[in-house]
């Protein structure tokens, strides 16, 4: 099992969440994992990618080559689009439609999202719509992870064990709004 993981959105929406929860997942699964440093998180609103690996077998680096990535994981659309040079022939992209508009030149919504849909394997998802409607509004990055679930090659309920122990210390109704979330994405898969 390989997995190679490319991580972004914007600073503040949860990159960091998400790779924690999937850096348990992973752990808790007996598997190797490096994940690179994250960029970017330092300025709310400035972009964040980070690079994380899983394997059953060591692995030497931390950083994915040109055309291997296996998933790409973007909480903006813009954001998945920047990383596309990463991803491999067979790689997935799930995303976030919504936008995060923190620049004045920001592309056409209608443009990026063309540009999305010449990608073979692509999920799109209006995370921030599911997440109000459904009452778990600060948990929309969670629901971007159980739509990316099976891109993951993590099973879900080891994903759903690993947000359990990630968000434990800040207590139960944060728990369960993250556990829903990440079965609100899950549905969403396709």
């Amino acid at each position: 099992m390989k997995t190679d993981i490319i991580l972004s959105g914007v600073g503040g929406q949860g990159i960091l969440s998400i790779a924690t929860i999937i850096g348990e997942a992973a752990l808790k699964d007996n598997l190797y994992i490096k994940q690179a440093e994250v960029h970017g998180m330092s300025q709310r609103g400035g972009d964040v990618q980070s690079n994380l690996r899983l394997s059953s077998e060591p692995i030497n680096s931390d950083l994915i080559p040109l055309g291997c990535a296996d998933v790409i994981i973007s909480m903006e659309p813009m954001e998945a689009l920047r990383y596309l040079p990463y991803l491999s022939k067979k790689g997935w992209i799930i995303t976030s439609v919504t936008p995060f508009v923190n620049i004045p030149d920001y592309p056409d919504l209608d443009k990026l999202k063309a540009d999305l849909a010449k990608v073979d394997n692509v999920i799109l998802l209006d995370i921030e719509r599911l997440a109000k409607d459904n009452g778990v509004p600060r948990s929309a990055n969670v629901i971007l992870l159980g739509a990316a679930q099976k891109a993951l090659g993590i099973a879900y309920d080891k994903l759903e064990d690993a947000v359990r122990r990630v968000f434990v210390r800040k207590g139960d109704a944060i728990v369960e709004a993250n556990v829903k979330a990440l079965a609100i994405g899950r549905g969403e898969q396709r």
